[in-house]
């Protein structure tokens, strides 16, 4: 099994923990929910075998200390602006990157402000409700920040059962792969997921994408949807991107979580679209 290496770098406001393994072109993953380095372990445990693949703590997540009395707001340009600094500390080449969720938003604002940076862009159900026409743009918004309100008043359970209803994950029937299993709530997490509801949604909330640079970007941007995710907002999120910066559409096993419930056959996909993509 190849070891899993640590290390850190600075960002303005925070210090980032990150996460590699494996040996081969760098494969960043961008994590979706509340962000933690070690939410796809087993998915990175596959793509290992060919990839270098990092992980890492969003900024106050986790490992990923903020530093005292720093109150910038939050915003999808600052999580890019923080990947961009991690790339730069470890590797001078385009790099493959694989964006869940928020991290498909953040994948997706770091191809637009530094596509020098990025080679393939799977961007896995991103949710850019922005796109949608009205009144389901309207309807959308009013949800997240309901969702925010919920944690405000009555705390973290609550409003993180309103966004797995939302993106159709259901805690109690959750299909799975054999073997896998799903991580606990536990203290760790409730931590990162009031981090989420209080910073991290309102930014994806107001994150519009950058259309014009993403239609004429360099790298090559896949747009993913999971196949059990039809019908809810982050799927039609995803054909509409597509749409709009003319990509065709990759299905991947799986929901809107996919890259945790599925990890040998998403890996599996993951392979055969960069093999489509890139020459590795």
């Amino acid at each position: 099994m190849d070891e899993t290496r640590n290390g850190t770098v600075r960002v303005p406001g925070a210090q980032l923990h990150y996460e590699t393994r494996g040996s081969g072109p760098l494969l960043l993953i961008l994590q979706g929910g509340d962000g933690d380095a070690g939410l796809t372990e087993d998915l990175v445990g596959r793509l290992s075998a060919h990839h270098r693949v990092v992980t890492y703590d969003r900024r106050g997540v986790s490992r990923s200390t903020l530093d005292d009395g720093d109150t910038r707001p939050w915003s999808l340009g600052l999580h890019a602006d923080d990947v961009h600094r991690l790339l730069a500390e470890l590797t001078g080449e385009p790099a493959i990157v694989l964006g869940s969720s928020i991290g498909a938003l953040i994948g997706l604002d770091l191809a637009a402000r530094h596509p020098e940076q990025v080679g393939v862009l799977v961007a896995h159900e991103p949710p850019a409700m922005r796109l949608l026409p009205e009144p389901e743009c309207a309807q959308a918004l009013t949800f997240l920040s309901e969702a925010v309100l919920t944690y405000e008043e009555h705390g973290v359970g609550p409003a993180m059962m309103k966004m797995l209803a939302f993106n159709g994950i259901d805690p109690g029937r959750m299909e799975t792969e054999p073997g896998v299993a799903m991580p606990e709530p536990n203290p760790h997490r409730m931590a990162n997921a009031a981090l989420f509801l209080s910073r991290d949604l309102p930014a994806v909330r107001d994150y519009e994408p950058d259309v014009p640079a993403l239609r004429t970007a360099a790298p090559v941007i896949v747009p993913a949807l999971g196949q059990a995710s039809a019908g809810l907002a982050t799927h039609r999120c995803t054909q509409l991107l597509a749409e709009t910066i003319d990509r065709q559409v990759v299905e991947f096993p799986g929901g809107h979580n996919g890259m945790m419930t599925h990890p040998v056959a998403f890996s599996s996909r993951l392979r055969e679209t960069l093999d489509a993509h890139v020459r590795l």
